[in-house]
């Protein structure tokens, strides 16, 4: 899949797009509208980015976990050299690696959720300029609808294209959203 991003500063069109990808089967879960003004989005019942998805938090903790397995590589490492693992066992030291690992994961994610997310940083500056930003997860059957789609809504301007969810992710949560309509 690839993601298709927009940005526009009128809602109303970036809805109407919304609504025509919709009828043209691209599904709810495919569609985002990142913006500053979250009660006008979502007042006009657009797909908003969660907040939590607006942060860095899962990059950030990425690095820490990297940043952590390096940790307890060295401090496997030195118990390994230093002989303090023949002396006292590697159970204190494999607990510290664990204990590492963790520690820079979890404060990894705490720096994370202060950055705005890496994949959205290069749409700040419409974002302040009171922008919005609008993407579509698309594979390659339905890019043609994209397009098509697009075409009729010449205000919003195409702003480059990115990595998007993978397929499997967003078949689970389009199945997902269809067990929470079933279910009492």
């Amino acid at each position: 899949m690839k993601r298709y991003y927009f940005i526009g500063d009128d809602l109303n069109d970036i809805a109407a797009a919304e609504r025509a990808l919709l009828s043209k089967g691209v599904g709810a879960e495919q569609i985002h509208v990142l913006s500053l003004d979250d009660a006008d989005a979502e007042r006009r019942q657009l797909h908003d980015v969660q907040s939590l998805m607006k942060r860095d938090v899962v990059h950030s903790a990425e690095i820490g976990a990297l940043v952590g397995l390096a940790a307890s590589i060295l401090a496997i490492a030195i118990a390994q050299v230093s002989g303090l693992a023949a002396k006292v066992g590697w159970v204190p030291f494999v607990f510290l690696a664990v204990v590492l690992l963790g520690f820079f994961t979890w404060e990894g994610g705490l720096i994370g959720i202060q950055l705005p997310n890496s994949r959205f940083r290069r749409f700040e500056k419409a974002l302040r300029a009171g922008e919005h930003v609008f993407f579509v997860d698309v594979d390659g059957a339905e890019e043609d609808r994209l397009r098509e789609v697009m075409a009729a809504h010449a205000s919003l301007r195409p702003a480059g294209t990115g990595s998007s969810s993978p397929r499997w992710l967003v078949g689970l949560q389009q199945n997902a959203r269809k067990f929470s309509q079933w279910a009492p």
